[in-house]
């Protein structure tokens, strides 16, 4: 993969940490079910965890 690049793949939050854009997670391929902020498949971890309490 290549190098990062701000502003493309990524930028600073006001508290400085790093959060990925969608564009980055398309080029990536796949959904880490982390709950991304910009998550271009869909998946919502708070949705999921309701889910699961369901059964």
């Amino acid at each position: 993969m290549q190098p990062l690049k701000e502003g493309e793949d990524y930028y600073l939050n006001e508290q400085g940490l790093m959060v990925f854009t969608a564009k980055y997670h398309l080029k990536r391929g796949y959904c880490c079910q982390s709950g991304c902020r910009h998550c271009p498949f869909g998946f919502k971890k708070n949705l999921a965890a309701q889910q699961n309490k369901r059964g």
